[in-house]
């Protein structure tokens, strides 16, 4: 097999360890999610060729090109690609914490969770965009405090983890049932279109709060890939390691959490984009490890080809992104339980 990682020494004497492969994977995927950008952006009632939309974003396009690209189809566009690189990296921090192919925050029930904050705003107080953010963010966080401390015995373990999830995600689910019941026609209407996961709409202020959040945590977790990759090996060889493995967790399960309740605020509780984005990535890069930048790069090429997709064979409007993600991620997490049973992980 020919070598994907050598080691690189720079001129002050520091050295580090340099996966080519998985280099290649990110540039390839974040090219890819480059490219789906444009040609999303040209599509719709309002075709844009590609050139087109290039100039535009450059500022050589004319007033109607402008007004269309960047008032109207620019900040869907973003709010799917930061939307996805939030939930391709909360899943890779899932799996790798529970070293569970399950563990991501569909299957947890934190989606489901952020998904009742959030109706928890809308309906009883028909709370605007940033409510239903901070709504989102609250329920996330009280999800999955609920899911470690019911999944807490001498530490987390990964399958015990995923069954406590389950029937949490079980009783959030339950939950939103009843505040749609207890919801007036306007307010059901409109949880309800949020609730498929769609990027129709979109605007600047949804980008906002998912760019600083992103800007925020992204430095605190690659900060700690190289103990999260410790805790992969199990919790006694990180703490022979000497690895804080408490700590370490709380640093790496708080903004996951966080990345999935704001993806789930901006774009809806999208399905299993989460789950299979980490899975997907590993996959090209043939890498053990957490795979956290190939996750994020793999998670905002898959939310924007999705909904690039659904515009194309449906129109514009007609079908939200989260029935996508939905069909092909269902087809993906039978899959993976086969595969899991034949090894008997299952």
């Amino acid at each position: 097999m020919p070598r994907t990682a050598r080691a690189v020494r720079t001129p002050g004497g520091l050295s580090f360890r340099l996966d080519v492969r998985a280099l290649t994977v990110v540039v390839v995927l974040a090219l890819a999610a480059l490219a789906a950008s444009v040609v999303l952006i040209g599509t719709g009632d309002f075709p844009i060729p590609a050139s087109g939309v290039l100039k535009t974003l450059f500022g050589q396009g004319d007033p109607g090109q402008q007004f269309v690209v960047r008032e109207l189809r620019l900040p869907r566009v973003l709010v799917g690609l930061l939307a996805g690189a939030c939930l391709g990296l909360g899943g890779a921090l899932f799996q790798s914490v529970s070293r569970n192919p399950l563990g991501s925050p569909d299957v947890l029930g934190l989606s489901q969770g952020a998904t009742a904050g959030a109706l928890m705003v809308i309906v009883p107080f028909s709370g605007g965009a940033t409510a239903v953010t901070l709504g989102a963010l609250a329920g996330g966080l009280v999800t999955g405090l609920a899911v470690h401390l019911l999944a807490w015995k001498r530490g987390v373990h990964g399958y015990r983890l995923v069954l406590v999830g389950i029937g949490v995600n079980a009783v959030a689910t339950a939950v939103n049932g009843y505040l749609m019941t207890k919801a007036d026609f306007v307010d059901a209407a409109r949880a309800v279109v949020w609730m498929a996961g769609s990027l129709d709409g979109r605007d600047w202020s949804q980008v906002r709060p998912l760019l600083i959040l992103c800007a925020v945590l992204l430095p605190l977790v690659l900060g700690n890939a190289r103990g999260l990759r410790m805790l992969e090996m199990g919790d006694d060889t990180a703490y022979a390691l000497g690895v804080r493995v408490e700590r370490v967790r709380l640093l790496l399960v708080v903004p996951a959490v966080l990345l999935t309740a704001a993806a789930t605020a901006a774009a809806g509780p999208v399905a299993f984009v989460a789950l299979t984005a980490p899975q997907l990535a590993r996959r090209l890069t043939r890498s053990p490890g957490p795979n956290l930048v190939p996750s994020l790069c793999m998670g905002a090429a898959l939310l924007v080809t999705a909904d690039w997709a659904s515009q194309r064979a449906f129109g514009a409007g007609q079908l939200p992104v989260g029935v996508v993600t939905g069909v092909l991620g269902g087809v993906y997490l039978l899959w993976l339980l086969v595969a899991e049973r034949r090894k008997g992980r299952v």
